[in-house]
């Protein structure tokens, strides 16, 4: 692409909403602005293009969201965009309003969506990886997963304090129907017994072996953390089946949609920040169909084709520190 074609940009965010969205698009439109680039709000995600619902933006837009958490540009997942039809309309609509380049951030579903537009008319784009749920391949850190893990420890924490009190066993659900990520560093973090998650099948026996020796040991409390798509089922679930075989009940404790919520994280703020300029800087230097990611403290730039294809997992060594801590 040509580098002096990059006069305006359109910037969106898409699927779930992650603390730190609000931060990235922050960065995003002053940095364009600092660089003389026209910026263009979509509004509601990928359907906001199929929609045409563009709003011009300037630094004063986007004064006093570095902090809030959610999204001031909305989301939304769109079926239509799914269809060639309703990225025929999008596209119709980006040309005409003279954009020349998408800065979208979400998760693989919105990158798989702007490849797809991409493919099929022509629209560059750069992704930001927006997800609480840390599964994006390219970047060792996605925007909005330590801000979910610290409100996942803080939650731990105060369950720890009733659980010791009347000395119960406790199931915990955090987010990740595919990635365990939150549920292993919740755990190491929070002093959990142990992680069930979905890159490792579950045991049962062993789950119940391993509550029952801890107990012996003198253990009166124990905190399981369960992603909810872990392959034994939902953290009620396993604590159902877990009480038919040995009559011990848990409580059961399902976080879900808090951890998504809140004000961002210092580092995930950072992170944010860092990423949006990065991707303006990439629109400007030529670079497009790429996730804008960080690797090794380091700005990396990994092609969109990759990114869908692969799958990042949980780090099972920080599953394993997490068990053997937690005995």
């Amino acid at each position: 692409m040509n580098i002096m074609k990059v006069k305006t940009i359109a910037v969106l965010t898409s699927g779930g909403d992650a603390p730190g969205m609000n931060t990235c698009v922050r960065a995003v439109v002053r940095s364009a602005c600092a660089y003389k680039i026209k910026v263009i709000a979509v509004m509601n995600g990928l359907q906001g293009l199929i929609d045409g619902d563009f709003h011009e933006f300037g630094p004063r837009n986007v004064s006093g969201i570095v902090h809030k958490g959610g999204t001031i540009l909305g989301t939304a997942r769109s079926k239509e965009f799914r269809t060639k039809s309703g990225r025929k309309k999008a596209a119709k609509n980006i040309i005409n309003a003279g954009i020349d380049a998408l800065v979208i951030i979400g998760g693989d579903g919105s990158f798989r969506g702007g490849h797809e537009l991409n493919k099929d008319f022509g629209i560059p784009f750069v992704g930001l990886p927006g997800t609480i749920d840390n599964d994006m391949y390219g970047t060792d850190f996605t925007i909005g997963f330590d801000t979910a893990v610290n409100t996942a420890v803080q939650a731990i924490d105060k369950i720890r304090d009733t659980a010791e009190s009347h000395h119960r066993l406790f199931f915990v659900e955090v987010m990740g129907r595919h990635s365990g990520a939150i549920a292993v560093e919740s755990a190491r973090a929070g002093g959990a017994e142990m992680a069930l998650i979905p890159e490792v099948k579950t045991d049962l026996n062993a789950l119940i072996k391993s509550i029952r020796e801890q107990k012996d040991a003198g253990k009166k409390s124990a905190i399981i953390i369960v992603a909810e798509g872990d392959d034994a089922g939902s953290a009620t679930e396993i604590s159902e089946k877990v009480y038919k075989i040995v009559g011990a009940k848990g409580h059961v404790c399902v976080l879900g949609h808090i951890q998504r919520g809140g004000h961002p994280s210092a580092r995930d703020r950072t992170l944010a920040s860092r990423l949006g300029n990065a991707a303006v800087k990439a629109l400007k230097s030529g670079k497009t169909n790429v996730l804008v990611g960080e690797l090794k403290g380091s700005i990396a730039f990994t092609p969109v084709t990759t990114v869908v294809k692969k799958k990042k997992k949980a780090d099972l060594k920080l599953e394993q520190l997490a068990r053997l801590l937690g005995t």
